[in-house]
């Protein structure tokens, strides 16, 4: 945790507030599960995170290839080259986690698995910047969203339900495929829950999905970068199917998210290190103002899954 912001490794994890997801970890860890162990990945006694990361709730059939990139192979500097020169021709990026590993002198039995996922999405028409305002206890945060009346802006926001000013769903639609989902006060203890309890209240929802003439939205910028180190998980054993004994040495991800009134960015790797152990075992005039708690979710148009989660109750932790 760095910045008071807790990272979880899968949807399935219990969150608090102030918690994000990003799914490059869950791919490299179903590599680590299918092609490698092939087999559940089982530490004695089991950890329910590794349980959660067994049912493997994000698969790279919920994002678009062309947003990310993985390998699995035996540590050696030249595989760290390789990955690399990849990162920099697909995305034009450099890691931030690679120098972290230990490269040299590896066992050939021993294995790396990275994934970097990234992804810019644009709003048609920029949203407009709107007065420093609350959120919850916390003063002074910038937001953007819609003051005037403007038909192009109105239309680049869907309602997906709406109870209350405390109780409702938006989705903001963007020139790509992302759409970015904004619950307010969302109801559930994983992000799993909190998704799906929204797509029921979406599903019994019977008022317009539309903003109407003098209803205002108001939405919080976002900028986090999240470094974090899963030492819970690292330094146990498990086997793969044939018998071999491992244990993940170093487990490492992080999250780069941006979202203003022009769009958003996303960037996030995950590197884990396998070492080979030697054997042994309305009809009101609604307010849709994301000013307290609220989730938010990535996901792509006709996928299931969202890439990317958070709950943010603390928005000076975010800006």
């Amino acid at each position: 945790m760095q910045n008071g912001i807790t990272t979880v490794l899968s949807l399935e994890d219990e969150i608090q507030d102030d918690t994000i997801w990003c799914g490059t970890f869950q791919l490299i860890w179903n590599d680590l599960k299918n092609d490698l162990a092939k087999q559940d990945i089982v530490f004695s006694p089991q950890l329910k995170v590794i349980e959660n990361l067994n049912k493997e709730t994000f698969k790279t059939s919920d994002i678009s290839d062309k947003y990310y990139y993985k390998k699995v192979g035996t540590p050696s500097l030249k595989l760290k080259e390789e990955i690399e020169k990849a990162i920099k021709d697909k995305f034009n990026e450099t890691s931030d986690i690679l120098d972290d590993f230990e490269w040299e002198n590896r066992d050939s039995k021993d294995y790396f698995l990275y994934a970097m996922l990234k992804k810019e999405f644009q709003f048609e028409k920029a949203f407009e910047d709107l007065e420093l305002g609350k959120f919850g206890k916390y003063e002074n945060i910038k937001y953007f969203g819609i003051k005037e009346e403007t038909e192009e802006l109105k239309n680049q926001v869907n309602v997906l339900y709406y109870n209350s000013k405390d109780d409702f769903a938006i989705k903001l639609k963007t020139k790509q495929e992302d759409e970015v989902i904004l619950c307010k006060n969302p109801q559930g203890k994983t992000f799993n829950e909190i998704y799906n309890n929204m797509l029921k209240q979406e599903e019994k929802y019977e008022g317009n999905s539309k903003i109407q003439e003098g209803e205002i939205l108001k939405i919080p910028n976002i900028k986090l970068k999240e470094k974090n180190e899963f030492t819970e998980i690292e330094n146990k054993e498990f086997l793969f199917s044939n018998g071999d004994v491992y244990e993940i040495e170093k487990a490492i991800q992080t999250i780069e998210f941006e979202l203003d009134r022009t769009g958003g960015k996303i960037k996030s790797e995950a590197g884990m290190m396998v070492e080979n152990e030697s054997v042994m075992m309305v009809d009101e005039v609604r307010e849709f103002l994301i000013d307290d708690t609220f989730a938010i979710f990535l996901k792509e148009e006709g996928k299931d899954t969202p890439y990317f989660a958070g709950k943010i109750d603390n928005i000076t932790k975010f800006q």
